[in-house]
């Protein structure tokens, strides 16, 4: 029993100190890939356009094609979408954290690969490595997935090392990442909702959910 306790501990200072240099890492420019509820993701400060752009290089993704935000939770939402509507707090209070991105209209300076005709795509995961990552570093952070563009999503460290290789400024390593899925994008707005990509939660899950979002308005 004393030695599962001490394993326990000594795994948990091992990530505690993995986190604290993966945010100093990001603070000071740098890229980071670090598990996530889905798979693994390769992050930059949404507010450093050039740890962005070496995002971009990294994966060689396309420029056209925006990156998607991370939040440690619902209060980081502010910092990226002026406006939300209230359909999406009712979907955020359901799936997240959870395997759910939202794309809303945002009306707030944010960096241009992170928009698409003035929207960005958020999701707060269903990770605690990742939350405490993003809240050590004090701001949200990209969440693409942490492969080349095209080829498969990476689900461990040594899948991320063998894509990526050194052109990560650090792995944080924590095995094997949640469900190895993506997660379900929406476009969600006052007017609508649609369905851009399914993915870790079902699609009729979500438009339920927003079903019922509905008839509760109209009550």
């Amino acid at each position: 029993m004393l030695c599962c306790l001490w394993i326990r501990m000594l795994a948990a200072n091992s990530y505690d100190r993995q986190i604290g240099e993966a945010a100093r890492v990001l603070a000071d420019g740098g890229v980071v890939a670090y598990p996530t509820d889905t798979v693994y993701g390769l992050g930059a400060d949404i507010f450093n356009p050039e740890a962005i752009d070496r995002v971009f290089e990294i994966k060689g993704r396309p420029a056209d094609t925006p990156l998607p935000v991370l939040l440690s939770g619902v209060e980081q939402l502010a910092a990226v979408v002026d406006s939300p509507p209230n359909a999406a707090h009712e979907l955020a209070s359901r799936f997240w954290p959870g395997g759910l991105t939202l794309v809303m209209r945002t009306s707030l300076s944010l960096p241009a690969a992170l928009l698409r005709e003035g929207r960005v795509a958020v999701r707060v995961p269903d990770d605690p490595m990742c939350r405490r990552l993003i809240e050590r570093l004090g701001r949200p952070i990209t969440g693409t997935s942490a492969n080349k563009t095209g080829r498969p999503a990476a689900t461990t460290a040594d899948e991320v090392r063998a894509q990526l290789g050194d052109t990560v400024d650090y792995i944080l390593d924590a095995g094997h990442s949640g469900g190895g899925h993506p997660s379900t994008v929406v476009e969600v707005d006052e007017a609508g909702l649609k369905v851009l990509r399914e993915g870790a939660v079902p699609s009729e899950d979500v438009l339920a959910a927003w079903s019922e979002f509905l008839t509760h308005r109209g009550d």
